[in-house]
């Protein structure tokens, strides 16, 4: 039998005592790999929203890849910039010059979106503040363009729509090479100087008045000529009676008549007239 002493030390009890540090970095390892791992899938996992475009850049620079809606897996080094391809509007309240020098107050609105197609082109050159920088100072433009030539009057009553399509054309040969697809201009309100106005209203319903007298007009001469076709037919059908009349028809009809009473058996006088132009003559006895 082996006996220690107080002061001997137990070797093989003190590596019974210590812990196992071997199992415990494993462990660890393996937890710091997950995270890792877990780290890089959601760096390399983008979701782009409905009505959405990403535009990735790769350390600040644009690498023309465009990713649609839905979720996508990208390298964790690319970022993702999100762009709207939906319809957006632009309302525009300008002062601008007519045909004839006359400052018109013009209320516009414009709807357009991003072309996705362009959408990376846009981002480089532009920025996703595109609305500001090239949509609104081309719209100003536009509208100063088209209405410059036409008169304030044209622009007040029937000229409305020339001048929308104007304005829609000239933002869509300026907007569409820049990636901005323009659907529709809309112009909402003209608003012309107070004596103008006056002056167009008080026109427009002279030429009102005047095209209701000449309605009136038309329609009295219309009746005129119906009433004198009336009277034409009315005079020819007397004619045409007049020369169907004889003084054998009249005697003829005067015989007839006299036949009838005769054969009446109502009490009655006969007086026979003159023969040759007189009509019995019946008197009721009383």
């Amino acid at each position: 039998m082996t006996t220690t002493g107080r002061g001997d030390f137990d070797l093989s009890g003190s590596l019974r005592a210590m812990p196992n540090f071997s199992g415990f970095r494993n462990r660890f390892l393996r937890i710091v790999v997950v995270i890792l791992l877990l780290i890089l899938l959601f760096s390399s996992t983008t979701s782009i929203p409905t009505g959405n475009v990403g535009v990735l850049t790769l350390f600040g620079r644009v690498t023309g890849d465009v990713l649609g809606e839905g979720i996508h897996l990208i390298n964790p080094l690319k970022s993702v910039q999100k762009l709207s391809v939906q319809t957006q509007s632009v309302k525009e309240s300008a002062n601008v010059p007519s045909n004839e020098g006359l400052i018109l107050a013009l209320d516009t609105s414009l709807l357009f979106r991003l072309d996705r197609n362009k959408a990376a082109q846009v981002y480089q050159t532009v920025g996703d503040n595109y609305a500001e920088k090239i949509v609104e100072p081309t719209l100003r433009a536009a509208i100063r363009a088209s209405t410059s030539s036409h008169t304030a009057n044209a622009l007040y009553t029937n000229a409305r729509e020339l001048v929308q399509q104007q304005i829609q054309d000239e933002l869509t040969a300026q907007l569409s090479v820049r990636g901005v697809i323009v659907e529709a201009v809309l112009l909402r309100d003209v608003q012309l100087p107070a004596m103008l106005k006056g002056s167009i209203e008080a026109k427009q319903q002279a030429e009102q008045d005047a095209l209701r007298m000449s309605f009136i007009l038309q329609k009295e001469k219309q009746e005129a000529e119906r009433k004198r076709i009336e009277a034409q037919g009315i005079a020819d059908f007397q004619k045409i009676v007049a020369q169907g009349i004889s003084p054998q028809l009249l005697e003829w009809k005067g015989i007839e008549a006299t036949e009838k009473l005769a054969l009446s058996n109502n009490t009655k006088v006969v007086v026979i007239g003159n023969p040759k132009n007189g009509l019995p003559l019946v008197l009721e006895p009383k």
